[in-house]
């Protein structure tokens, strides 16, 4: 893929619509493997159910949770906001075939945080080994605070609503 124009139809869909062995391939990618450090073993059938399940759970108790992507009825990958505590976590995990689209569906989940949704902020959430940061940085995201999820360090970093900056 690589090179995405204007007329590309992304839309955002529940992950029940999505074939579970399309949920498999995307998380037994080893380029998607290496940047989430809590995969652990084998992503299979019932490991897939269960990931789909939780997800529809957020929707049922907070009204949002990740999305699936299709970019020209294609399956690009999975992501959004999803609640964290009293935070709103933002994720994006895309296929490496997808990957040159992330800035395009970053504009679309941020205008629906800050914009439908009235989000004050936003955070993401990267292990130290992932030092490529620069991008988020200039969006405007700052180092937060470091957090600890399964013996697995992470760097928190937040997006402030602009509309609510003085």
């Amino acid at each position: 893929m690589g090179q995405y124009n204007t007329h590309m139809n992304i839309q955002f869909r529940r992950l029940t619509e999505i074939d579970p062995k399309e949920i498999i391939d995307l998380m037994n990618n080893p380029l998607v493997r290496r940047q989430m450090p809590l995969l652990q073993g084998h992503w299979d059938e019932s490991i897939s159910r269960a990931f789909v399940t939780g997800k529809e759970k957020l929707w049922k108790e907070h009204g949002y949770g990740p999305w699936a992507f299709m970019v020209d009825d294609k399956f690009a990958g999975w992501g959004g906001l999803q609640p964290e505590g009293d935070e709103t976590d933002l994720a994006l995990v895309l296929h490496p075939d997808f990957w040159g689209i992330g800035k395009t569906l970053y504009r679309q989940i941020i205008d629906r945080a800050f914009g439908e949704m009235g989000l004050d902020s936003v955070t993401v959430l990267f292990p130290p080994s992932r030092t490529r940061i620069q991008g988020f940085l200039r969006l405007g995201f700052r180092e937060d605070n470091e957090l600890e999820f399964n013996g697995e360090t992470f760097i928190r970093y937040r997006l402030e609503n602009p509309g609510l900056l003085n």
